[in-house]
């Protein structure tokens, strides 16, 4: 239908993952920013931050995560799952890696705020302010490690059809829009299955009780059964963000 409509050549390009992420980015761009600003839960400065953060990104883009990528290929994490399992329907195949991806993520960012590991995270943590572009920093080691859960989880949907990997690509993009996203929401009930963004805030915190609060990256029932769940609710005073500290720039985004 596509090559009918467009040809062959315009089509590919249309398709082209670069071209199509490059789409999405900026669809997020527009759209997540005027939900911003229509329901603002703090004030943020864009003009201030919004080209620093916008390179930012373009860095992790196009460096930091091709180079994660790259280092990932080098560590063995895909198990060989038996054919039964293969042969899951794709909806239980899906739910399977969503479940045991974040898992392993829950437990990488925990090891992630210690002392050992902190150095490497500490870049994401810097900005003292909270909106959806701000959660796009990481270091190379930090993604590195971030993308182990995801790699090994992925043995789940292997084989796919053709446009998973879009589909995944795009939901981790809007998880984590949606994770540090500057929006007032309240919802009690969706916070007993997954993060929302005032959830994911208190992580954030500049304050010590929340350096090990709220660290579910999708499902908050792990925070609640390894004991670092902070309820929303019983935090009453505004949060303030950043770690607290002056670093040079090129060792944070190094990572030491």
């Amino acid at each position: 239908m596509c090559d009918a409509i467009f040809g062959r050549t315009l089509c590919e390009a249309i398709l082209a993952p670069d071209v199509f992420f490059t789409i999405f980015f900026i669809g997020r761009l527009i759209g997540v920013t005027a939900i911003e600003l229509f329901r603002p839960a703090r004030e943020v400065s864009y003009r201030k931050v919004i080209l620093y953060d916008l390179t930012v990104f373009i860095f992790f883009q196009y460096v930091i995560f091709p180079s994660a990528g790259y280092i990932d290929r080098w560590i063995p994490v895909r198990p060989h799952l038996p054919d039964t399992i293969l042969a899951m329907p794709l909806l239980l195949c899906v739910l399977c890696y969503l479940l045991i991806a974040d898992f392993g993520h829950y437990w990488i960012h925990r090891l992630m705020h210690h002392k050992y590991l902190w150095r490497i995270h500490k870049w994401h943590h810097a900005p003292t302010y909270m909106y959806w572009l701000a959660g796009s920093r990481s270091t190379i080691p930090q993604q590195v490690l971030v993308n182990l859960p995801y790699i090994f989880a992925y043995s789940f949907l292997d084989p796919s059809p053709w446009w998973m990997g879009l589909a995944i690509g795009m939901f981790s993009g809007l998880q984590n829009d949606w994770m540090h996203v500057n929006v007032t929401w309240r919802s009690n009930w969706l916070e007993w299955f997954v993060v929302t963004p005032r959830y994911h805030h208190i992580h954030h915190s500049d304050k010590p009780e929340h350096y090990m609060a709220n660290l579910a990256p999708l499902f908050t029932i792990w925070d609640r059964l390894f004991g670092t769940y902070v309820d929303p609710e019983t935090v009453k005073e505004e949060l303030s963000f950043g770690i607290g500290e002056e670093v040079p720039l090129v060792r944070l985004v190094i990572g030491v």
